[in-house]
């Protein structure tokens, strides 16, 4: 095994909107019990990491930070009792892992209501300060650390490193969403606000989990495209349409009711509306996207006369980490997608990549330290 170096280069913000610093961050010397080093082999960028560099989060950030939490990483050290994945699979120095946010497993949110998405001791990479040890809890680096309470899932020997580095937050999130919505019926009818990362991923869910028509709503032209690949029946372009023109058309192809099912991965406040407006009397509405500052008006009567189901979904837990895998790896020949994938980047690059995907030029680019 190669020496471990003292320090690691690693993307640093310290100021909100400003360019990140590429600085040498120092390496732990010691891993506490439960915990691990690993290698970064790829960290892909999420819409959440832009909204983070531009201070638009609704979330503490204890800055300076090291950007980025949808690491892949190649284990180069393990701590005592840190033998075993988040399912009982062997870990060895040389495995690929991804790695989870932390639960305490000792506070109500744990234990009684069973949401550790929620723990009140939660920590979260990429929010906490890069000046205090374990320094390392971020992906835009050359190492990171693994916290002992954070949940590790073996990564599958068919799944590439930048596919993986997507599962860890892309689609873990649409697997715990998915979870919370519960059986699609095979008569229903699902719209999908968004075609983000979330979104086609949810509209491959969607198809795989049996709807009878996939509807999304999204821009630009290229990603409705892209959506078709994934399993989209019908595709709405929101810079085509007024929201009128969309309701009218989802409408259309629910015989005049509006859609059973309606999931929001758009992250924009006035999408929420929308999705109220196209869910049909009974309906429900999944919410996933909104985790911006931004706000909306809107009737509550409107959920109570049309009796819906809202349905809010935040980040995933172990379990969504291993579904998220195990979709990637079962269904790696049945959807593109290596075509999210959209460029590659070195850690050198990063202001570039991060300009890009704000700009919408990317969908899903990979820093590769």
């Amino acid at each position: 095994m190669s020496t471990i170096p003292e320090t690691s280069r690693a993307a640093v913000l310290r100021k909100f909107k400003e360019p990140l610093q590429i600085e040498d961050v120092p390496i732990p010397k010691d891993v506490e019990p439960g915990a691990a080093l690993v290698k970064i082999e790829a960290c892909s960028i999420c819409g959440t990491d832009v909204h983070l560099w531009q201070g638009s989060l609704a979330l503490k950030v204890d800055l300076p930070v090291i950007i980025g939490h949808e690491m892949v990483g190649r284990v180069v050290k393990l701590g005592h009792m840190a033998n075993n994945d988040s399912v009982g699979n062997p870990l060895r120095v040389g495995d690929r892992i991804l790695y989870t946010h932390t639960a305490c497993n000792s506070c109500f949110f744990c234990t009684t209501a069973r949401t550790p998405t929620l723990c009140m001791n939660r920590r979260a990479y990429m929010y906490e300060t890069m000046e205090k040890d374990p320094f390392l809890l971020g992906g835009f680096s050359e190492y990171g650390y693994v916290l002992p309470q954070s949940g590790r899932l073996k990564v599958p020997d068919n799944v590439p490193d930048d596919l993986a580095s997507l599962s860890s937050c892309a689609l873990r999130s649409v697997m715990n969403a998915m979870g919370q919505l519960g059986r699609i019926e095979p008569s229903e009818t699902v719209v999908i606000q968004g075609v983000g990362p979330l979104g086609l991923l949810a509209t491959a869910n969607a198809k795989v989990r049996g709807a009878r028509k996939v509807i999304v709503l999204g821009a630009p032209a290229a990603r409705l495209e892209l959506a078709r690949e994934f399993g989209a029946d019908v595709c709405i372009s929101v810079q085509d349409t007024t929201p009128e023109e969309r309701l009218a058309l989802v409408q259309q192809h629910t015989n005049g009711r509006g859609a059973d099912i309606v999931m929001e991965f758009a992250g924009v406040p006035s999408a929420f509306v929308e999705g109220l407006n196209m869910a049909r009397r009974g309906g429900r509405y999944l919410i996933v996207g909104q985790l911006g500052e931004g706000k909306t008006e809107f009737s509550p009567s409107l959920i109570v006369k049309k009796n819906l189901t809202v349905i809010g979904s935040f980040s995933g837990d172990a379990r969504s980490y291993s579904l998220a895998l195990d979709f990637i790896s079962t269904h790696l020949d049945d959807f593109p997608f290596d075509k999210m994938i959209t460029g590659r980047y070195k850690l050198a690059d990063v202001n570039l990549a991060m300009e890009r995907m704000k700009s919408m030029q990317e969908i899903k680019p990979v820093i590769t330290p």
